[in-house]
């Protein structure tokens, strides 16, 4: 059986106003075997594996995030299970806004920077340690370091539809699910249909507004995924060059070949044999990629 560790309810009484709000912290120690945590539905949840991977699920979705990736999470339920050590803070949208201001941090997955990093884990101990000053101190500084990394993706902001900054951060959040489903999904290419119905818009409509938002269709979003991770692939793995192009759903070794000299102007086979830098080249479309794994 493996331990499960799930963040409580909040309270439905209305907290004092002398005391920080509610935070909830989690510390995920395996101690030589797996585990598994839930947390809560529509809450702002930031994670961060320090060791391991964590595999975590979100409704059919499977996928993983390898240590020094963060993720900042608020669309559903989310679980998963931890195979190293793991630190992360969960509380209520109002709450953040209480500590970040008009915009909260928006859903986000990326390598964590160090100036991030520290401010959760300075954050995780003050919440430990039960320090409602510590805690209004170091909250405002983790929202502030990962709203500094999004300043790309909130530029996007400007570029939505709505009349106010919530309807904007509305029109956002609806395209970052649909982006969200891309990269969970990435080996089976969600349809337009699919990825309409996760942002609550027709096939048309999202079409015009993700790439007025982004500078790029959903498909052209997937297909650089794929191909960052057939660089990752072949720099890192000693994986054939036939399962590669078959794990991401290429129609043939050469279909994949052609894409993978197309946007790196070298083969598969000189990326793997030569000294090239590790870190993935990214085909840039207009607007630089807002949000998702980066190199």
């Amino acid at each position: 059986m493996h331990r499960l560790a799930v963040l409580p309810e909040p309270s439905p009484s209305p907290e004092p106003a002398s005391t920080a709000p509610a935070l909830q912290v989690l510390r995920l120690s395996p101690r030589g075997r797996p585990q598994v945590f839930r947390l809560q539905r529509d809450w702002l949840t930031v994670l961060l594996p320090l060791t391991g991977h964590l595999q975590l699920r979100a409704g059919g979705d499977f996928w993983s995030l390898p240590a020094r990736h963060v993720l900042v999470w608020r669309d559903g339920e989310l679980s998963g299970i931890a195979s190293g050590h793991a630190i992360g803070v969960s509380a209520p949208l109002a709450a953040w806004s209480r500590h970040s201001g008009p915009v909260e941090p928006l859903p986000w997955e990326a390598p964590c920077p160090r100036s991030a990093a520290r401010a959760l884990l300075r954050l995780v101990r003050a919440g430990r340690d039960g320090d409602a000053d510590l805690v209004d101190a170091a909250w405002p500084a983790l929202a502030g370091a990962l709203l500094r990394e999004q300043s790309r993706l909130l530029d996007c902001l400007a570029r939505c539809t709505g009349r106010t900054l919530h309807r904007r951060k509305q029109t956002l959040l609806r395209l970052l699910r649909a982006q969200s489903l891309i990269r969970r999904q990435v080996e089976r290419r969600p349809g337009l249909q699919q990825l309409a119905g996760s942002a609550n818009y027709s096939p048309h409509h999202l079409l015009r507004i993700y790439r007025q938002v982004f500078g790029e269709t959903p498909s052209e979003y997937a297909a650089r995924l794929r191909l960052q991770r057939a660089w990752r692939l072949v720099r890192h793995t000693q994986m054939p060059i036939c399962e590669i192009a078959d794990s991401l759903g290429f129609e043939s070794q050469s279909a994949y070949c052609r894409a993978f000299k197309q946007a790196f102007g070298v083969t598969a086979t000189q990326a793997r044999k030569s000294g090239l830098a590790t870190r993935v080249p990214r085909p840039a479309p207009s607007i630089p990629l807002a949000c998702g794994p980066q190199a």
